[in-house]
Protein backbone atom coordinates (compact mmCIF):
# COMPACT_ATOMS: atom_id res chain seq x y z
CA UNK A 1 0.00 0.00 0.00
CA UNK A 2 1.27 3.49 -0.85
CA UNK A 3 2.61 5.58 2.00
CA UNK A 4 1.69 9.25 2.43
CA UNK A 5 4.32 11.49 3.96
CA UNK A 6 3.35 14.43 6.16
CA UNK A 7 6.16 16.78 7.19
CA UNK A 8 4.26 20.07 7.58
CA UNK A 9 1.13 21.24 9.37
CA UNK A 10 -0.92 20.79 6.24
CA UNK A 11 -4.68 20.31 5.93
CA UNK A 12 -4.54 16.60 6.81
CA UNK A 13 -2.48 17.27 9.92
CA UNK A 14 -4.95 19.94 10.99
CA UNK A 15 -7.82 17.48 10.55
CA UNK A 16 -6.14 14.98 12.86
CA UNK A 17 -5.28 17.73 15.32
CA UNK A 18 -8.96 18.72 15.38
CA UNK A 19 -9.89 15.14 16.34
CA UNK A 20 -7.91 15.67 19.54
CA UNK A 21 -9.29 19.02 20.60
CA UNK A 22 -12.65 19.60 18.92
CA UNK A 23 -15.58 17.45 19.97
CA UNK A 24 -17.84 18.81 17.26
CA UNK A 25 -15.36 17.95 14.51
CA UNK A 26 -14.86 14.47 15.97
CA UNK A 27 -18.59 13.94 15.83
CA UNK A 28 -18.96 15.22 12.28
CA UNK A 29 -16.06 13.09 11.06
CA UNK A 30 -17.24 10.08 13.11
CA UNK A 31 -13.57 9.43 13.88
CA UNK A 32 -11.19 9.89 16.80
CA UNK A 33 -7.47 9.57 17.47
CA UNK A 34 -6.18 6.63 19.52
CA UNK A 35 -2.87 6.87 21.40
CA UNK A 36 -0.95 4.05 23.04
CA UNK A 37 0.06 0.49 22.21
CA UNK A 38 -2.65 -1.30 24.19
CA UNK A 39 -5.59 0.89 23.07
CA UNK A 40 -4.53 0.59 19.43
CA UNK A 41 -4.02 -3.16 19.78
CA UNK A 42 -7.45 -3.56 21.37
CA UNK A 43 -9.13 -1.45 18.69
CA UNK A 44 -7.74 -3.74 15.99
CA UNK A 45 -8.37 -6.95 17.93
CA UNK A 46 -11.99 -6.02 18.58
CA UNK A 47 -12.66 -5.22 14.95
CA UNK A 48 -13.03 -1.45 15.03
CA UNK A 49 -12.51 0.38 11.73
CA UNK A 50 -9.03 1.90 11.45
CA UNK A 51 -8.92 4.47 8.64
CA UNK A 52 -5.30 5.61 9.04
CA UNK A 53 -2.13 4.60 10.86
CA UNK A 54 0.31 7.42 11.59
CA UNK A 55 3.90 6.53 12.41
CA UNK A 56 7.34 8.06 12.79
CA UNK A 57 8.84 8.15 9.34
CA UNK A 58 12.37 8.75 10.65
CA UNK A 59 12.97 5.56 12.63
CA UNK A 60 12.67 1.79 12.07
CA UNK A 61 9.36 0.26 13.13
CA UNK A 62 9.13 -2.25 15.95
CA UNK A 63 7.80 -5.73 15.27
CA UNK A 64 4.49 -4.73 16.87
CA UNK A 65 4.14 -1.74 14.55
CA UNK A 66 5.04 -3.77 11.47
CA UNK A 67 2.45 -6.42 12.38
CA UNK A 68 -0.12 -3.70 12.97
CA UNK A 69 0.47 -2.18 9.54
CA UNK A 70 0.34 -5.61 7.91
CA UNK A 71 -2.89 -6.50 9.73
CA UNK A 72 -5.10 -3.52 8.88
CA UNK A 73 -6.42 -2.08 5.65
CA UNK A 74 -5.78 1.56 6.40
CA UNK A 75 -4.00 4.58 5.00
CA UNK A 76 -0.32 4.59 6.00
CA UNK A 77 1.11 7.96 6.96
CA UNK A 78 4.81 8.50 7.68
CA UNK A 79 5.06 11.67 9.74
CA UNK A 80 7.79 13.98 10.89
CA UNK A 81 8.51 13.04 14.54
CA UNK A 82 7.75 16.52 15.89
CA UNK A 83 4.29 16.41 14.31
CA UNK A 84 3.64 12.92 15.62
CA UNK A 85 4.73 14.06 19.09
CA UNK A 86 2.22 16.89 18.92
CA UNK A 87 -0.61 14.52 18.06
CA UNK A 88 0.59 12.02 20.64
CA UNK A 89 0.49 14.66 23.42
CA UNK A 90 3.63 13.20 24.96
CA UNK A 91 5.84 15.25 27.24
CA UNK A 92 9.01 13.82 25.72
CA UNK A 93 9.55 12.22 22.33
CA UNK A 94 7.11 10.98 19.76
CA UNK A 95 4.95 7.88 20.03
CA UNK A 96 5.74 5.15 17.54
CA UNK A 97 2.20 4.87 16.18
CA UNK A 98 -1.18 6.62 16.37
CA UNK A 99 -4.42 5.37 14.83
CA UNK A 100 -7.44 7.15 13.41
CA UNK A 101 -10.46 5.03 14.32
CA UNK A 102 -14.11 5.22 13.30
CA UNK A 103 -16.91 5.64 15.86
CA UNK A 104 -19.60 2.96 16.05
CA UNK A 105 -23.26 4.08 16.04
CA UNK A 106 -24.76 5.27 19.33
CA UNK A 107 -27.43 2.58 19.36
CA UNK A 108 -28.48 0.93 22.60
CA UNK A 109 -29.06 -2.27 20.63
CA UNK A 110 -25.26 -2.64 20.58
CA UNK A 111 -25.46 -3.65 24.25
CA UNK A 112 -26.47 -7.31 24.74
CA UNK A 113 -29.02 -8.06 27.45
CA UNK A 114 -28.64 -11.71 28.51
CA UNK A 115 -30.37 -13.23 31.52
CA UNK A 116 -27.40 -12.26 33.73
CA UNK A 117 -27.21 -8.72 32.37
CA UNK A 118 -24.98 -6.23 34.19
CA UNK A 119 -24.87 -2.73 32.76
CA UNK A 120 -23.93 0.75 33.92
CA UNK A 121 -25.50 4.11 33.10
CA UNK A 122 -23.39 7.18 33.91
CA UNK A 123 -25.62 10.22 34.38
CA UNK A 124 -24.15 13.47 32.96
CA UNK A 125 -20.45 12.89 33.78
CA UNK A 126 -18.32 16.00 33.37
CA UNK A 127 -14.83 14.46 33.49
CA UNK A 128 -13.69 12.37 30.50
CA UNK A 129 -11.15 10.60 32.70
CA UNK A 130 -13.98 9.35 34.92
CA UNK A 131 -15.76 7.93 31.88
CA UNK A 132 -12.65 6.03 30.83
CA UNK A 133 -12.01 4.75 34.36
CA UNK A 134 -15.60 3.56 34.70
CA UNK A 135 -15.44 1.76 31.34
CA UNK A 136 -12.21 0.07 32.46
CA UNK A 137 -13.91 -1.16 35.65
CA UNK A 138 -16.99 -2.28 33.72
CA UNK A 139 -14.71 -4.40 31.54
CA UNK A 140 -12.78 -5.79 34.51
CA UNK A 141 -15.91 -6.94 36.36
CA UNK A 142 -17.87 -8.40 33.47
CA UNK A 143 -20.39 -5.69 32.60
CA UNK A 144 -22.14 -6.08 29.26
CA UNK A 145 -22.17 -2.38 28.40
CA UNK A 146 -22.04 1.24 29.52
CA UNK A 147 -24.43 4.07 28.70
CA UNK A 148 -23.31 7.70 29.04
CA UNK A 149 -26.53 9.66 29.38
CA UNK A 150 -27.46 13.32 29.15
CA UNK A 151 -25.26 16.37 28.63
CA UNK A 152 -21.89 14.77 29.32
CA UNK A 153 -18.18 14.77 28.60
CA UNK A 154 -17.23 12.98 25.39
CA UNK A 155 -16.62 9.24 25.41
CA UNK A 156 -14.10 9.77 22.59
CA UNK A 157 -12.14 12.57 24.24
CA UNK A 158 -8.45 11.51 24.32
CA UNK A 159 -8.48 11.57 28.14
CA UNK A 160 -11.41 9.14 28.22
CA UNK A 161 -9.84 6.85 25.63
CA UNK A 162 -6.50 6.79 27.50
CA UNK A 163 -8.15 6.22 30.89
CA UNK A 164 -10.02 3.20 29.55
CA UNK A 165 -6.66 1.57 28.63
CA UNK A 166 -8.31 -0.19 25.70
CA UNK A 167 -11.51 -1.31 27.42
CA UNK A 168 -13.49 1.19 25.35
CA UNK A 169 -13.00 -1.20 22.42
CA UNK A 170 -14.11 -4.38 24.18
CA UNK A 171 -17.18 -3.14 26.10
CA UNK A 172 -20.05 -1.48 24.17
CA UNK A 173 -20.24 2.17 25.24
CA UNK A 174 -23.22 4.12 23.96
CA UNK A 175 -24.09 7.80 24.30
CA UNK A 176 -27.74 8.61 24.97
CA UNK A 177 -29.29 12.10 24.83
CA UNK A 178 -31.26 11.57 28.05
CA UNK A 179 -32.73 9.02 30.44
CA UNK A 180 -35.82 8.69 28.24
CA UNK A 181 -34.10 6.72 25.50
CA UNK A 182 -32.52 4.39 28.06
CA UNK A 183 -35.85 3.76 29.80
CA UNK A 184 -37.54 3.05 26.47
CA UNK A 185 -34.79 0.53 25.68
CA UNK A 186 -35.26 -1.13 29.09
CA UNK A 187 -39.04 -1.22 28.55
CA UNK A 188 -38.47 -3.10 25.31
CA UNK A 189 -36.11 -5.57 27.00
CA UNK A 190 -38.59 -6.14 29.81
CA UNK A 191 -41.32 -6.82 27.26
CA UNK A 192 -39.05 -9.55 25.89
CA UNK A 193 -38.75 -11.12 29.33
CA UNK A 194 -35.58 -9.48 30.66
CA UNK A 195 -36.72 -8.04 34.00
CA UNK A 196 -33.84 -5.60 34.40
CA UNK A 197 -33.79 -3.84 37.78
CA UNK A 198 -32.68 -0.20 37.80
CA UNK A 199 -30.39 0.24 40.81
CA UNK A 200 -29.14 3.70 41.68
CA UNK A 201 -26.02 4.40 43.74
CA UNK A 202 -26.34 7.06 46.41
CA UNK A 203 -24.54 7.88 49.65
CA UNK A 204 -27.96 7.76 51.37
CA UNK A 205 -29.08 4.51 49.74
CA UNK A 206 -31.86 2.43 51.24
CA UNK A 207 -29.53 -0.53 51.78
CA UNK A 208 -25.78 -1.17 51.81
CA UNK A 209 -24.62 -2.57 48.50
CA UNK A 210 -23.30 -5.76 50.13
CA UNK A 211 -26.80 -6.47 51.46
CA UNK A 212 -28.53 -6.11 48.11
CA UNK A 213 -28.96 -8.96 45.64
CA UNK A 214 -27.08 -8.04 42.45
CA UNK A 215 -27.19 -11.50 40.88
CA UNK A 216 -30.20 -10.79 38.65
CA UNK A 217 -30.26 -8.58 35.54
CA UNK A 218 -29.26 -5.09 36.72
CA UNK A 219 -28.63 -1.65 35.28
CA UNK A 220 -26.49 0.30 37.78
CA UNK A 221 -26.90 4.08 37.79
CA UNK A 222 -23.98 6.33 38.67
CA UNK A 223 -24.63 10.03 39.14
CA UNK A 224 -22.85 13.20 38.12
CA UNK A 225 -19.60 13.84 40.00
CA UNK A 226 -20.99 16.92 41.78
CA UNK A 227 -24.77 16.62 41.95
CA UNK A 228 -25.30 12.87 41.89
CA UNK A 229 -28.29 11.30 40.18
CA UNK A 230 -30.78 13.60 38.52
CA UNK A 231 -34.37 13.78 39.82
CA UNK A 232 -35.53 12.11 36.61
CA UNK A 233 -33.29 9.10 37.15
CA UNK A 234 -34.16 8.88 40.86
CA UNK A 235 -37.83 8.71 39.97
CA UNK A 236 -37.23 5.62 37.87
CA UNK A 237 -34.92 3.74 40.25
CA UNK A 238 -36.28 0.44 41.53
CA UNK A 239 -33.77 0.54 44.37
CA UNK A 240 -31.06 2.82 45.83
CA UNK A 241 -27.92 1.29 47.30
CA UNK A 242 -25.16 2.93 49.29
CA UNK A 243 -21.52 2.19 50.08
CA UNK A 244 -20.72 2.18 53.81
CA UNK A 245 -17.72 4.40 54.59
CA UNK A 246 -15.66 5.40 57.58
CA UNK A 247 -13.32 8.34 58.01
CA UNK A 248 -13.95 11.94 57.08
CA UNK A 249 -14.79 11.44 53.39
CA UNK A 250 -18.44 12.17 52.63
CA UNK A 251 -18.48 10.43 49.26
CA UNK A 252 -16.38 8.62 46.66
CA UNK A 253 -15.31 9.70 43.21
CA UNK A 254 -18.07 8.59 40.80
CA UNK A 255 -15.87 6.14 38.91
CA UNK A 256 -14.52 4.72 42.18
CA UNK A 257 -18.04 4.25 43.54
CA UNK A 258 -19.03 2.44 40.36
CA UNK A 259 -15.97 0.19 40.72
CA UNK A 260 -17.00 -0.81 44.25
CA UNK A 261 -20.53 -1.72 43.17
CA UNK A 262 -19.34 -3.56 40.06
CA UNK A 263 -16.91 -5.56 42.18
CA UNK A 264 -19.70 -6.46 44.60
CA UNK A 265 -21.92 -7.57 41.71
CA UNK A 266 -19.11 -9.74 40.31
CA UNK A 267 -18.40 -11.19 43.78
CA UNK A 268 -22.04 -12.11 44.35
CA UNK A 269 -22.32 -13.71 40.93
CA UNK A 270 -19.19 -15.80 41.41
CA UNK A 271 -20.51 -16.99 44.77
CA UNK A 272 -23.90 -17.87 43.24
CA UNK A 273 -22.21 -19.84 40.43
CA UNK A 274 -20.12 -21.77 42.96
CA UNK A 275 -23.15 -23.03 44.88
Amino acid sequence: MAVRRVTTRNARFQQWQALLHNRGKRQRAREFLVQGVRPITMAVRCGWTVSAVLYDGDRPLSRWAEELLDGVTAERVAMAPELLAELGEKQEGAPEVLAVVGMPPDELSRIPVPSDFLGVAFDRPTQPGNIGSLVRSADAFGAHGVVVAGHAADVYDPKAVRASTGSLFSVPVVRSPSHREVLAWLHGERARGRRVAVVGTDERGDVDVAGFDLTGPVLLLVGNETSGLSAAWREHCDHLVGIPMTGSASSLNAANAATVVLYEAARQRRAADAR
